[in-house]
């Protein structure tokens, strides 16, 4: 018998600081964020740049991509379902941007929501 969605633990990438807090880290510090996916911008007027926006259980997260690291992480920004993302916090007009240093694609951690519940608590304790 399947669980119910309701019941299953979201998997929690390690060292990554939840969307809702990023406007604890003054500007130009160094942050971990992870979340979905949900949107990938690439305006023309924007020289190259790429923007992201990651989605995890308290918000979201903006992302800003230059060019010379999107081409180091071109597979991670395309496919990635699920990121974490190193970078610097930058603040500009009201709104929290991380500037990306490293980009990883965690997308297999989707593949732990569809195990068992016990073996989610084994894992979380095992580290």
């Amino acid at each position: 018998m399947a669980r119910a969605p309701s019941t299953l633990s979201w998997p929690r990438p390690p060292a990554a600081l939840i969307a809702a807090r990023l406007d604890e880290p003054p500007a130009g510090a160094r942050v971990t964020v992870a979340g979905l996916v949900i949107l990938r911008q690439r305006p023309g007027t924007a020289k190259g740049v790429i923007f992201l926006t990651l989605e995890d259980e308290t918000g979201v997260a903006n992302v800003v991509v230059w060019r010379s690291l999107y081409e180091t992480y071109r597979r991670a920004v395309i496919a990635g379902r699920l990121l974490r993302v190193t970078g610097r916090i930058q603040r500009e007009a009201g709104v929290v941007h991380v500037v990306a240093e490293t980009i990883e694609d965690i997308s297999p951690l989707l593949d732990r929501l569809l195990m068992p519940q016990t073996s989610l608590s084994r894992d979380a304790q095992t580290g």
